[in-house]
């Protein structure tokens, strides 16, 4: 469970092309976690598995230079410390795959589905400072729903790898609401953009 430490000098920015050293100093040589870089969502699980590690960093900072704006970054002192991918969800075609997490209706919706927060920066409430920036991000695209799809663990503590899409707690915290539940520990999220 998060607890709320306060983190001095928080700074958050969406990842566009002049921000790519940044993401890939946050991600470090193992791609955040295990060679993801970020694109388990994007790909097809077969795809994913071929171009694990360098293939979906190029494929990371593919998107980036196209112009895309894949998410944001947290920054303190103007270091990196966090990430959180969010983007309208169709970029997402896993997610539209996914029975468990499929559409709650046909509302077009922008997604939350990874963070990856420095070990050092974990566990201080900084999940919910970037929903509540991410919401901010997505009302400047046009955005009027925000949807996430976090863990909510059966035990109060689960490893950290295992956190990528966000606990349950931390969504509510950032005024998110559960719409549906397909599965124990898989809820379906919202937020209305006010």
């Amino acid at each position: 469970m998060e607890t709320k430490i306060t983190i001095r000098g928080l700074k958050f920015y969406p990842v566009t092309d002049d921000r790519w050293d940044d993401f890939e100093k946050l991600f470090g040589q193992r791609g955040a976690c295990g060679g993801c870089w970020c694109m388990w969502w994007r790909l097809t699980r077969k795809e994913y598995d071929q171009q694990k590690g360098a293939g979906n960093k190029k494929a990371m900072k593919n998107i980036i230079q196209s112009g895309a704006t894949p998410g944001i970054m947290a920054y303190v002192k103007n270091e990196p410390v966090a990430w959180c991918s969010v983007a309208p969800r169709e970029k997402y075609p896993s997610l539209e795959r996914s029975r468990v997490l499929k559409r709650v209706d046909d509302s077009p919706v922008w997604s939350v589905v990874c963070f990856y927060i420095a070990k050092e920066y974990r566990h201080r409430g900084l999940s919910v400072r970037l929903l509540k920036e991410a919401k901010k991000y997505c009302k400047t695209q046009g955005a009027k729903i925000i949807e996430g799809y976090p863990t909510e663990p059966r035990k109060d503590l689960m490893p950290d790898a295992f956190a990528w899409t966000g606990l349950s707690s931390a969504f509510k915290k950032a005024g998110f609401k559960e719409v549906a539940r397909r599965s124990e520990t898989r809820p379906i999220m919202r937020c209305i953009i006010r």
